[in-house]
């Protein structure tokens, strides 16, 4: 029997698993990972930003995690040989009412402890030349990192610390006792003392396999992205990204400078038919009834309706996406979009029809289940992990 089993080989995972085994070096753990290998789903289809913490609710998980989490990707990949850069971010108001709402932003990044510089528009254009605003916030601690990179050396660090990981098995029953969990996979039957599962687009079926019917459920949402050409390689110095709407769920499309060097435009937001649709030929039906069958995913596609059908419509056809990109980088053109794999985020949504803002965890007598991690958990995965093996080191008998 293992002391712990975990379920999901992303970064949450793969965090939690390492940071486990550095504290109690003498349990047995075991990761449980569906496919062939790590960071296969959010964690290896995201944009790569080492987030600041901008956007987030002050004294909320998400802006605390962040905030640590930052600083310790840095020396992760510092200690690890894992190449990432300090490039900043740039959030540009291109018209009045962006700059009104720059303001409360202005406000927010002071509450969250950033280091950030108010930009008039000439210092904007001596900063980014081919971008267009009246103003801008400089924030310079954002940077840019492969995470995949980073969750392949963690599960290095884990297995040379004595961990297991089992690839391409996937879960399919989940049993609580007194004294163990049992976990059924592709690949036979384990148990454990105790379950951390960070199972991701799948966090509320797991919790059903415990017996429970899980508060919310998991929509997943497309977020579909264009790769620049080679020329447009150094359009920007930064990342690039436009002042969200706050009435939005989501921060609109933006420019990413990525680690390899090229640069990304995205991502939209639409609704994905399949929990792991990331072409828009995929569709499941048995999933699609899963999502629209909930009262609360169906009250958030209502509320949304018009901006839902303007993010399809800019899904179809390229030329509403470039209007997008063009009110604050005009040299950009329609040829310039090119294709790059989309990614999909699980986003846990209440019954009453909101959308869960913050990191959600939900437990049994014998487990910890990371429900909601949304952006920005990859930039947090390591402070995730930390409070996860606290909230067991004082739940648990260890």
């Amino acid at each position: 029997m293992y002391d712990f089993l975990i379920i999901g080989g992303g970064i949450v995972g793969m965090s939690t698993a390492m940071q486990l085994l550095g504290r109690y070096p003498d349990k047995k753990v075991l990761v449980l990972e569906k496919e062939g290998g790590p960071a296969e789903h959010q964690t290896g289809h995201n944009s790569g930003v080492i987030h600041a913490g901008v956007y987030y609710t002050p004294g909320s998980l998400k802006a605390k995690f962040c905030l640590e989490g930052n600083r310790d990707t840095k020396v992760f990949c510092q200690e690890n040989g894992i190449k990432y850069e300090e490039c900043g971010k740039l959030l540009v108001a291109t018209n009045e009412l962006e700059m009104e709402r720059m303001k409360a932003l202005w406000e927010r990044t002071e509450a969250n402890g950033l280091e950030r510089y108010w930009l008039n528009a000439g210092e904007l254009r001596e900063r980014e030349p081919n971008i267009t605003g009246i103003g801008g916030i400089f924030v310079p601690s954002s940077g840019i990192v492969n995470y995949k990179q980073v969750t392949e050396a963690m599960a290095r660090r884990f297995v040379e610390k004595g961990g297991e990981i089992r690839y391409s098995a996937e879960v399919t029953g989940l049993s609580e006792s007194a004294s163990e969990v049992r976990a059924s996979t592709t690949q036979g039957s384990f148990s454990g003392r105790y379950l951390i599962s960070c199972s991701g687009l799948m966090a509320d079926r797991v919790v059903r396999m415990l017996g429970m019917e899980p508060e919310f459920r998991i929509c997943p949402f497309r977020g579909e992205y264009y790769l620049l050409p080679e020329k447009h390689n150094r359009i920007v110095n930064h990342l690039i990204y436009p002042i969200p709407d706050p009435s939005m769920p989501f921060l609109g499309v933006h420019l990413t400078r990525m680690i390899d060097g090229t640069v990304t435009v995205g991502p939209n937001a639409v609704l994905a038919w399949m929990r792991e649709g990331y072409r828009k030929t995929d569709i499941s039906l048995a999933d699609s009834f899963e999502t629209l069958s909930y009262p609360g995913i169906r009250k958030v596609l209502q509320k949304n309706f018009k901006p839902g059908l303007i993010e399809m419509k800019n899904s179809l056809f390229k030329g509403g996406y470039l209007k997008e990109v063009q009110k604050y980088c005009p040299m950009v053109e329609k040829s310039d979009l090119t294709f790059y794999p989309a990614g999909v985020r699980a986003q846990a949504v209440s019954r009453d029809g909101k959308l869960v803002d913050d990191f959600l965890f939900v437990k049994t007598p014998r487990t910890i289940n990371v429900c909601n991690a949304p952006s920005p958990a990859a930039t947090s995965a390591l402070p995730i992990g930390r409070y996860i093996i606290a909230e067991a080191s004082s739940q648990f008998d260890l």
